[in-house]
């Protein structure tokens, strides 16, 4: 009798997980998908296509595609629960799925309720799988009027900047093309830390500072935001900063659902793995991705490490379902950030270590591009 692996989240673990069930199909599994939508972004690619390096298709995993490769049932829905005993899922629009191994791969949602008025006033850059329809929204919201905008982003991570810079480039460009001047626009990164990207090297942190002072984009140091009004940010030190639209690009939290579900979950709501990626309580459940929280590494929630899940997760997964024994994984300590600057330019940073240039972007675009072949059609093995 076929066992039954349900795959909860389109993210970067789980469309390799698919592929690799592709490419070594095993009639004794049934596979089910369960995606609140059919095309999965790439992360590493999302800040060239807010900035118009990209087309939506360059950047966007299409998952029925693949999850018809890999044999696999795709349903195009949320969930809403787990029913651990029965070994169950609840889906929203569907009748509760069974399962005989669950993995999740559904990363982070964003934690706006934690500062009043946020949830009201800001457009969340996370879930990143949604972020396309609110960029569309806030294009055509400064098309039809552009005049003396002030957009700002809180967030001072490598998300939060990529973030800026790719819109400042994207929308400038679009002032110059209606002969419009660039300064009717203006952009605003609010951080906590003393400087943007703190989880990288000095070096790194001065360079995107002096850059971000060059391309006129004002910056908010040492602000912990506190209220969100409309049109206006509460500093904690009592500054109070104007804006016309508002990016959410701080760390993101674990889906509020999880905490009813009796996984054992670390502080922040995520699901404790061990180093098999399977539930520390719950060992017929797998976790990967942002939302997983490996319990013998803390690493920083970066697609990255999603994606070098992806392969571990597939064969313990596996494995599992044929009761054999699991194979640990080992994260990497440092791991090679590629951060882009808006234009065709790039960063990369690993550990101490730093280079910049045009040249960095194109290694990035090849990386990026021959990621994304991956897992179009024809499917072929690494």
């Amino acid at each position: 009798m076929a066992r039954e692996l349900l795959l909860v989240g389109g993210g970067h673990s789980h469309v390799e997980v698919l592929r690799r069930f592709a490419l070594t199909p095993d009639p004794e599994v049934r596979l089910t998908l369960v995606s609140r939508d059919r095309f999965t972004p790439y992360s590493g690619m999302l800040p060239g296509y807010l900035a118009g390096h990209y087309a939506f298709d360059d950047v966007h995993i299409d998952l029925a595609p693949l999850a018809e490769a890999a044999g696999a049932r795709f349903l195009r829905d949320s969930v809403d629960g787990l029913d651990l005993a029965a070994q169950r899922v609840i889906p929203h629009d569907h009748s509760p799925l069974s399962y005989d191994r669950l993995s999740l791969n559904i990363g982070a949602s964003p934690q706006l309720a934690t500062v009043p008025g946020a949830a009201e006033h800001a457009t969340p850059v996370k879930p990143i799988d949604g972020l396309n329809s609110r960029w569309l929204a806030l294009l055509e919201r400064l098309q039809h009027s552009p005049v003396d905008k002030t957009i700002m982003v809180v967030g001072g991570g490598a998300g939060g900047v990529e973030v800026l810079l790719a819109m400042q480039q994207r929308l400038q460009r679009l002032c110059r093309e209606r002969g419009l001047p660039e300064s009717l626009l203006h952009f605003c990164l609010v951080t906590r830390g003393p400087r943007p990207l703190t989880n990288h090297n000095a070096r790194v942190q001065r360079r995107f500072a002096r850059l971000l002072t060059q391309r006129g984009v004002a910056l908010h140091s040492d602000a912990e935001v506190v209220r969100v009004d409309a049109g206006q940010v509460h500093i904690a030190d009592g500054r109070i900063l104007d804006f016309d639209e508002l990016l959410w690009a701080t760390q993101a939290g674990a889906a509020p659902w999880l905490a009813d579900t009796g996984l054992t979950l670390d502080g922040a709501g995520f699901i404790r793995v061990d180093d098999h990626l399977a539930s520390v309580s719950h060992p017929h459940v797998f976790a990967a991705g942002d939302i997983a929280s490996m319990v013998n590494y803390r690493r920083d929630k970066a697609g990255v490490q999603a994606v070098r899940q992806g392969p571990p997760l597939a064969d313990n997964l596996r494995a599992s379902l044929h009761d054999r024994a699991l194979t640990r994984y080992r994260p990497q300590r440092r791991h090679l950030a590629l951060i882009s600057t808006g234009d065709r330019h790039a960063v990369a940073s690993r550990g101490p270590w730093s280079w910049s240039g045009d040249w960095v972007w194109r290694w990035k675009d090849r990386i990026d591009r021959r990621f994304m072949a991956r897992y179009r059609p024809p499917l072929t093995a690494p």
